[in-house]
């Protein structure tokens, strides 16, 4: 079974290559607030979705104090051409090798279509600004979750 992370636990910290080939440490972000959102895969319809919404609440969400990290197992290019297709305004972040998804519990064993499989987890964290995770999502929705995330987190 998956370890999942709950409020309170430290944020494991990361270094991942975004979309543009420039590394994104989490530790170096502290003093900010962070959501560090997990999806299965660029330009899929679901993820899309997600990634527009993210965007288009960006500049709100920042001017709460909030970072945005997008994370899938894609290639850097492939999250370049999602970023240009899509025009996303959010962080996106490679983790081929699945090594972020399992530390956060967002990679293991869910049902997909009433079968067990095992993949990605759609999981939403935020971690506040002494990297400790104030929230943890786990098996979220794409379509309107991040204005339920806004809600949850007081901004609407």
């Amino acid at each position: 079974m998956t370890t999942r992370l709950a409020p309170g636990d430290p944020a494991p910290d990361f270094t991942l290559t975004d979309d543009a080939g420039s590394e994104v440490t989490l530790s170096a972000l502290r003093g900010r607030k962070v959501i560090l959102y997990f999806y299965p895969a660029a330009m899929t319809p679901g993820c899309t979705k997600q990634a527009c919404d993210f965007s288009e609440s960006l500049d709100s969400l920042q001017g709460a104090g909030y970072e945005v990290l997008g994370v899938s197992k894609d290639k850097p290019a492939k999250l370049a051409k999602f970023r240009e297709r899509d025009q996303l305004t959010l962080t996106l972040l490679s983790d081929e090798a699945l090594e972020v998804h399992k530390a956060y519990g967002a990679y293991g064993e869910k049902k997909l279509y009433g079968k067990t499989v095992e993949g990605v987890i759609r999981s939403t964290f935020v971690i506040d600004e002494d990297g400790k995770v104030e929230l943890a999502q786990y098996n979220v929705k794409a379509t309107g979750h991040v204005a339920k995330l806004r809600r949850d987190l007081g901004l609407d």
